[in-house]
């Protein structure tokens, strides 16, 4: 897959080594001289100029690139970047920054086909180590929205009981269902929860409390790390 990202921060430059360490090809786009000579010090293809510009996305072979990561700080760059390379049939990948509104969020993703928030990804890695090893921020879908794969424990007040028999807070969902130790799928109703047992769980962050004492129960986040060693 050829992927051309747009900034060589911290987010590219990071962006660019995994992809580049799983096999894909990847050109940097960047304006500044200095982090363009990092990625170049990084061995890196590097095209100099901005990545908001039609010609500077032809110069980088936009039309033969398969994505664009348009990972700049700066929001309106990254969205005339990526209407550009949609223009030339490629998958664009959006940066926001801290400061947006559900309405701008909405707005943007309405237009590029993915939008990413680097620092709620950092929060959501951050929670999960605090919540410990019953509950997993997966993703954040929305401002008020989240996805959670939660492992039943033995506290459970929902242990032993069908998906059908749950009753989570109106607005919350089960999305998947898995028996311990084997993968995810669509949920039954006639599926009996079990310790060990894993569900995605998608819900808003005033109901998150009410999902974890339904299905994780009072353990503690120490107590749910040790249980799982």
């Amino acid at each position: 897959m050829r992927v051309l990202i747009i900034g060589a921060g911290r987010v590219g430059l990071r962006t660019a080594r995994v992809l580049r360490e799983e096999g894909h090809e990847v050109t940097i786009l960047e304006c500044d001289r200095e982090r363009g000579d990092r990625a170049r010090e990084l061995t890196f293809d590097v095209v100099d100029g901005d990545g908001s510009r039609e010609e500077t996305l032809e110069a980088a072979g936009v039309d033969e690139a398969d994505a664009v990561g348009a990972l700049t700080g700066d929001l309106n760059a990254n969205f005339a970047a990526c209407l550009i390379a949609k223009q030339h049939g490629c998958w664009t990948v959006m940066r926001i920054d801290e400061d947006y509104r559900e309405e701008i969020y909405q707005q943007y993703a309405d237009e590029v086909d993915e939008v990413v928030y680097p620092e709620r990804l950092g929060a959501i890695g951050a929670k999960n180590a605090m919540l410990g090893g019953s509950i997993q921020a997966i993703a954040d879908v929305a401002q008020s929205l989240q996805i959670l794969l939660i492992t039943i424990t033995e506290q459970s007040p929902m242990r032993g009981y069908t998906l059908s028999e749950v009753t989570l807070p109106s607005n919350a969902r089960i999305l998947a269902f898995g028996k311990q130790h084997e993968s995810l799928g669509i949920p039954l109703p006639d599926d009996s929860l079990e310790a060990g047992d894993r569900v995605a769980v998608l819900a808003e962050f005033s109901e998150l409390e009410d999902v974890r004492q339904l299905l994780v129960g009072d353990e503690s986040p120490a107590a749910a790390v040790a249980g799982g060693e």
